[in-house]
């Protein structure tokens, strides 16, 4: 399998960046006529190395520290830096600033080219530029990078230059080949037959001829036409290439740099970044502070709202976007002051959908600010949307993890306390939470309607307040596992629950049937009889009453069940007179008002005594009556 790699230029203007990308590819990235005219490099060039086994693509950024938002979006998504360092001038201010910016960018690996050695031929200062550049690696990144002396005039070096990018490039991890596509948007432009085309480095996943994709944040859709990997024709794009993709349905003016490609559901922008910030000794953010965040190829003004705990010199902070990015946590960031701009930090998402989301303040609630696994990063997402909970498809996206990274991170996921029902995940709290608010309901109610034998399970469910499916779900399995419930088809009751009659209710029930009894044929309504005992909860005797088979309901009243029987034989007697009637026919035959009659020709039609027709009725089944 081919390798890619994104090679990323830094160095202080001046220094000979685009000068030895020349020596190296024979490409000059200065390709804009004011950078030819003033002989400085103002926006990214772009060309293509090949290496000992590594096929490599070379971004070149300027130097100018009036460009230095060109230079982070560069800088956005390389595998490796190339460090330019003239000898005859050493460090200087941007060789800091492009190094911190490489440290905030999670950039780990690179290689110093001390360049210009034609015009240093003094060992003793060569070799104290080197040792300074070394000192300046090891502060900001904690290690050591192989320095090259070159000359991009004489070639000197230029060989052993491309051996160690070559063995640096082999030592580089591989990225996960199962995530979703995304593209950070560097360069748009139109060309005649082939349309739109978008150039970036590859994020993640890959993308193939023909797919769909959507360009956010604007969310335009368009056709993959065709894609160049590394400057050549190919059908596929993968994670860690710069590629250029031709757009069928896109407009150019639908795109820009810092727009975003990707493929599949789950994305979506967010004016909402929760992150771990780490800022520069001397800077001290304060909550409504702007300032000027970098992510992917983007720029956007931000404002501190919030700001949590800090930790090893790591401050928990919530930052509202003016324009909204396409984000996943894990991503870095690079922070720059509002005015005069310099740059302050930089940090990583923790949380991109922040939104009407608790700040965390304490630090082990924070996973980005104590270094966390990512079953952590994923349960620390989980639990912070509460009984909402979260799908597979938005995890996919939001923790930034590839489909088996994922799978890995829930399974263990459940020793830190969240539970999964198929593709929807909730943290454990929230099930307990809704249990006991379902168990406490069921008691409230035996409590209050002591003669129910339970409750109904749809208003019992109703009691965990969410709307979620999947968590009613849990809920209601936890608390029948526990025996703290049982489940009769629609009912539920405690296990040791027996309704009780007390002797008021007893005697209340003796009085409601006799005088059901005496109705025989014409019962009063539920309303009536709750009228005429006003101090007894008239419908569940009813209820009760009916559970023991001693009255029978038809619509809005109850029959004696012997009453009932009766009537239902004179109704057949009459059908069987006259073959088939209608309410009018039948009612002169029973003397039976309409009030009575026609819900009691409901029931049996409902019991399959007798059958419709029209406005008539016949007998279903005279050996069945």
């Amino acid at each position: 399998m081919e390798r890619h790699v994104v090679i990323g230029t830094a160095g202080h203007i001046d220094h000979g960046k685009t000068a030895l990308v020349k020596a190296l590819t024979g490409v000059d990235t200065d390709r804009l006529a004011e950078e030819k005219a003033r002989g400085i490099t103002i926006d990214l060039g772009f060309a293509p190395l090949e290496l000992d086994g590594a096929h490599a693509s070379i971004v070149d950024v300027p130097g100018h520290e009036g460009f230095i938002r060109n230079m982070v979006a560069g800088a956005t998504g390389v595998d490796l830096a190339l460090l330019v360092v003239a000898v005859d001038e050493g460090v200087m201010p941007q060789t800091r600033e492009h190094l911190a910016i490489l440290r905030h960018l999670g950039v780990e690996r690179g290689v110093v080219a001390l360049t210009k050695t034609d015009l240093a031929a003094d060992a003793d200062w060569r070799a104290l530029v080197a040792e300074d550049v070394a000192a300046l690696v090891a502060s900001e990144l904690g290690g050591r990078w192989p320095a090259v002396e070159v000359s991009a005039v004489t070639g000197a070096g230029l060989d052993r230059l491309r051996a160690a990018l070559a063995h640096e490039a082999t030592a580089l991890g591989t990225r996960a080949t199962d995530d979703r596509f995304r593209l950070p948007v560097d360069r748009v432009f139109a060309l005649a037959g082939a349309g739109t085309i978008v150039t970036g480095t590859v994020w993640s996943g890959s993308v193939a001829e023909g797919e769909i994709v959507r360009v956010l944040p604007a969310g335009a859709q368009a056709r993959v036409r065709s894609i160049q990997v590394h400057g050549a024709a190919a059908p596929v794009a993968g994670a860690g290439s710069r590629a250029a993709l031709a757009l069928v349905g896109l407009a150019r003016e639908q795109a820009e740099r810092g727009a975003v490609v990707v493929t599949g559901d789950g994305w979506r922008a967010s004016r909402w970044l929760d992150a771990a910030v780490s800022l520069a000794p001397d800077v001290a953010l304060k909550v409504r502070t702007r300032v000027h965040l970098h992510h992917g190829t983007a720029v956007v003004v931000a404002r501190v709202a919030r700001l949590g705990e800090s930790a090893t010199g790591v401050t928990a902070m919530r930052l509202a976007l003016d324009t909204p990015l396409v984000a996943r946590a894990g991503d870095r960031f690079v922070l720059r002051s509002w005015s005069p701009v310099t740059t302050i930090g930089g940090g990583v998402v923790v949380d991109p959908w922040a939104e009407r989301q608790p700040l965390v303040r304490r630090r082990d609630d924070m996973p980005g600010l104590r270094g966390a696994t990512a079953a952590e990063q994923v349960a620390h997402l989980v639990r912070r949307r509460g009984a909402t909970g979260m799908t597979r498809t938005e995890l996919e996206v939001a923790a930034g993890l590839g489909a088996s990274a994922l799978a890995a991170a829930l399974d263990r996921c459940g020793e830190l306390g969240v539970i999964g029902s198929a593709d929807w995940f909730v943290s454990g709290a929230q099930v307990e939470a809704a249990a006991v608010r379902m168990v406490e309901a069921l008691g409230a109610f035996h409590a209050a309607h002591p003669l129910e034998p339970g409750m109904s399970a749809q208003a019992w469910r109703g009691a965990a307040r969410s709307d979620r499916r999947e968590l009613l779900d849990l809920a209601e399995a936890r608390a029948l596992s526990r025996g703290q419930v049982l489940r009769e088809g629609g009912l539920v009751r405690r296990p040791d629950w027996d309704p009780a009659v007390s002797t008021a209710g007893q005697a209340t029930a003796e009085r409601v049937l006799r005088i059901l009894e005496a109705a025989d044929a014409e019962p009063p309504s539920v309303a009536d009889l709750a009228a005429a005992f006003p101090e007894a909860d008239v419908p569940a005797v009813l209820r009760m009453l009916a559970r023991a088979g001693r009255i029978v309901p038809v619509a809005e009243r109850y029959y004696e069940a012997g009453a009932l029987g009766r009537e239902r034989e004179r109704l057949v007697a009459v059908l069987r007179e006259l073959g088939a009637a209608s309410p009018a026919g039948i009612r002169e035959r029973l003397g039976r008002s309409r009030k009575w009659l026609i819900p009691l020709l409901e029931w049996a039609d409902r019991q399959g005594v007798t059958v419709r027709d029209g406005d008539r009725r016949t007998l279903r089944d005279e050996r069945g009556a």
